[in-house]
């Protein structure tokens, strides 16, 4: 037989609709009350014996999309799939009515129909439904992917995640673990004592983070806006208004790239920890991914990518002293900004026209450090230069006190003992004014606001944001950033 081809089976099930309404069944449905799911009959009645079956003679009365389907004459067999997994129903033309058996074998893959039954074991051994009501739900105008291969296109999964969910099943559990991992990071912020907050997300100012924005207008307000890169300074605001310990779970927008560990819009969590340091964050950081990983898998030790990477005993490293385990460079000797510039040539490393030495320290580790950590690694003493809200390292002004966390090969987390002196943060915004005149795209804006909210006093505090996409994405072995997000952004599909 001739495959059909979409628009042919388009027509054909638009005809079984008018079928199903000439028959006075409207195609697409009313309230159907079940009385259980799949997942719950499985849990309840899987270890039940064939003979115990027939003795409990248990009815129940369920509903889910058809995913397959074996006609066998005036019999038949089909998967019923619904939230959490799905279940064998077995159907028979003398347990039905003669319209409810039609209706049946009208019916088409995608299709959503409930089922009463009783539940039995075949002679294969599979838990199954022996119905004895058949109702349609819903017509699917559309036919599903093959069941065993899904969408073969990654890109177009993405773009019809609806589909996706029906077909992947790794897809579902994905979309279902990622709530559980931001319920236990609230649980784990929640249990410390942390209070969860809002903060806009239309900020007037540029700040917090160093990245391009995305722009709107108010037209009220007749008024530009960024949409937030960071959620960071208002919360250190609340800081000062002596909330002492918040954090946000939020959305953030920046206008960059995308790939498998980037998408414009993202979800971080920010908490702020007034009378804390960067150690004590690093203290945090390491508890709270270990707790989240036990809540949400009932361990510590995960595959990721081929990779078991163990989530507890955090290594804690100097990024100078990680750029010398890999080079022998030692940056903590004072080089001048020139010598500096030689070095980063001979080694091929990338220099742009508002470099300073902080910024060819970074670009140092960025090509000869990242690419090597595996095992979880907080890598900690970042230059000033690129850390405008951190407090120097009393010992040694060029670094800061920061760290961010690496687990194979990526940031996951970045934090600091908060800047809260208003003189040196009006300097530290000076000075991202002036790279951003020499270049720097992704520099900071004066923040009046900001610096005036410091000098009412903010107490000495300790602040981190962690990456929730990415941690879901290592939590779940997903690669991609965009397979656990449920409508990522795409390029819009051309038109034939």
């Amino acid at each position: 037989m001739e495959k059909l081809n979409l628009s042919e089976q388009q027509l054909i099930r638009t005809k079984k609709a008018q079928e199903l309404k000439e028959k006075g069944i409207d195609p697409f449905g009313s309230k159907f009350i079940r009385t259980t799911t799949t997942n719950d009959i499985i849990t309840q009645f899987n270890d039940k014996t064939k003979e115990e079956l027939v003795t409990l003679n248990h009815s129940v009365t369920i509903a889910g999309r058809i995913v397959l389907s074996r006609l066998q004459g005036k019999s038949a067999f089909i998967e019923l799939q619904d939230r959490d997994n799905s279940i064998q129903v077995y159907l028979k033309s003398d347990l039905l009515t003669p319209l409810e058996f039609d209706i049946f074998k009208k019916s088409d893959l995608g299709d959503i129909v409930g089922v009463t039954g009783v539940l039995f074991r075949t002679n294969m051994g599979e838990l199954t439904v022996r119905a004895t009501s058949f109702v349609h739900l819903t017509k699917a105008l559309r036919p599903l992917p093959d069941k065993h291969h899904g969408l073969q296109d990654k890109e177009e999964s993405r773009r019809r995640r609806y589909v996706d969910l029906i077909v992947n099943e790794q897809s579902r559990w994905v979309a279902k673990t990622r709530p559980k991992i931001i319920r236990a990071i609230q649980n784990y912020f929640d249990n410390k004592g942390f209070i969860e907050v809002e903060t806009p997300v239309l900020h007037p100012i540029l700040g917090g983070a160093a990245a391009r924005p995305f722009t709107t207008h108010h037209n009220a307000l007749d008024m530009d806006f960024y949409l937030r890169i960071a959620t960071e300074l208002p919360l250190k605001r609340l800081l000062v208004g002596g909330l002492e310990a918040v954090y946000e779970i939020g959305r953030l927008f920046r206008n960059e790239g995308i790939d498998a560990t980037h998408n414009p819009e993202f979800t971080t969590v920010e908490a702020y920890l007034a009378y804390a340091d960067v150690y004590d964050m690093m203290d945090l950081v390491e508890e709270c991914i270990s707790y989240v990983a036990q809540s949400v898998l009932g361990t510590h030790t995960i595959n990721y990518q081929g990779q078991e990477i163990v989530l507890k005993n955090f290594k804690r490293i100097h990024m100078v002293d990680a750029i010398k385990e890999q080079t022998g460079i030692n940056f903590f000797e004072k080089l001048t900004l020139k010598e500096a510039i030689a070095l980063a040539k001979k080694h091929q490393v990338k220099l742009e026209k508002h470099f300073t030495y902080g910024h060819i320290v970074e670009s140092f580790f960025e090509k000869f450090v990242e690419s090597t950590i595996i095992q979880p690694t907080i890598v900690y003493g970042h230059p000033i230069e690129i850390s405008p809200l951190a407090k120097q390292n009393p010992k040694d002004p060029r670094f800061t006190e920061r760290f961010e966390l690496f687990i194979a090969t990526k940031e996951y987390a970045n934090a600091f003992s908060e800047l809260n002196d208003p003189i040196d943060q009006k300097n530290r915004f000076l000075e991202q004014l002036r790279q951003k005149e020499a270049g720097n795209d992704e520099a900071s804006e004066m923040d009046i606001d900001f610096i005036e909210s410091l000098e009412y006093g903010m107490p000495p505090a300790g602040g981190i944001g962690i990456g929730i996409d990415r941690l879901i994405m290592l939590l779940t072995d997903t690669p991609n950033i965009r397979d656990v997000i449920l409508f990522p952004h795409a390029r819009v599909k051309p038109t034939k």
